[in-house]
């Protein structure tokens, strides 16, 4: 079975600590690796974490705030370094597309390989990858921000026991369609997963979040500064728990820690989100995907 996880190349806010380096999220995915919000450093945490470039076929930037793509110089210089053979898209806010060209050009390079721009505008769009699809969504940060939202292409799950019945097997199971396709398999909810970062609460980080296997989410702060996060654009642990339950979330994964916060602060996050499978993200961390929801199983309520 292919490798869906989540490795955490970076769970710092806007100041890297000795335990926490800045962002960066490599989600690997069937063999394509999609990078959210390399920071300074990212480099050096994908080399600790056996992490390389010819992996990337992605790269996603939500806002240029230097925790969230000081990191993109090196892997852009890197990707051409080592001769990675494929395209790599680039996707970012097009309001920040003069970050992006400086930070693209900081310095002198080989500029291979090829890297597809994808600016994103106004109300976000949907992208096309391989086996997936990628939908940004705008966010309410102090700068233009986007979410990211990928998602498998539902399927079917074929029941044994109904193929058996009509005695179809082999090849002719693909050949199912009409009322025999409805009574021999279920639907089966592709796999998704939803990256927020920087933003307060607003309406889009809830369809972003909604029904997702995994969400990667911020959470900037505690309780004892709610005030300092709504004025800054950011969430607090427990507004994060909050978004995990009312959308249904699978596996919630924390972080983005501002530097005030110590080792000992660590259990205050999981208790505030309070969401049952919450992971507190620590660096170099590697989170797989839940396993596929079962179609032929009812949630308990």
């Amino acid at each position: 079975m292919s490798t869906r996880e989540l490795l955490v190349l970076g769970t710092a806010g806007a100041v890297p600590t000795r335990r926490r380096n800045h962002n960066g999220y490599l989600l690997r995915w069937d063999g394509h690796g999609i990078l959210f919000d390399p920071g300074e450093g990212i480099q050096r945490q994908m080399s600790l974490a056996g992490a390389s470039a010819t992996e990337l076929r992605w790269l996603c930037v939500t806002h240029f705030h230097g925790d969230h793509s000081l990191g993109v110089p090196g892997i852009v210089q890197r990707l051409g370094r080592d001769g990675v053979p494929h395209d790599v898209h680039a996707v970012f806010p097009a309001a920040g597309a003069r970050y992006w060209e400086r930070l693209r050009y900081a310095t002198s390079y080989h500029d291979q390989p090829s890297l597809v721009e994808h600016p994103v505008h106004g109300d976000g769009e949907t992208l096309l990858g391989e086996r997936f699809t990628l939908t940004a969504l705008p966010l309410s940060h102090s700068i233009p921000t986007y979410g990211y939202r990928l998602a498998e292409p539902d399927g079917r799950t074929y029941l044994p026991d109904k193929l058996r019945a009509h005695g179809i097997t082999g090849a002719a199971v693909r050949e199912l369609s009409g009322d025999l396709l409805a009574e021999c398999t279920v639907p089966r909810p592709g796999q998704k997963v939803a990256f927020v970062m920087d933003t307060r609460l607003c309406d889009n980080v809830f369809a972003l979040a909604d029904g997702v296997d995994m969400l990667v989410i911020e959470s900037t702060f505690l309780d004892t500064e709610t005030d300092q996060a709504a004025e800054r654009g950011h969430l607090t642990a427990r507004q994060a728990g909050e978004v995990a339950r009312a959308c249904g979330v699978t596996t919630l994964v924390l972080t983005h820690f501002s530097e005030r916060y110590r080792e000992a602060d660590d259990p205050l996050f999981l208790e505030q989100a309070g969401f049952e499978n919450a992971i507190l993200a620590g660096d170099l961390d590697r989170i797989p995907l839940p396993a596929r929801r079962d179609p032929r199983v009812r949630p308990s309520r």
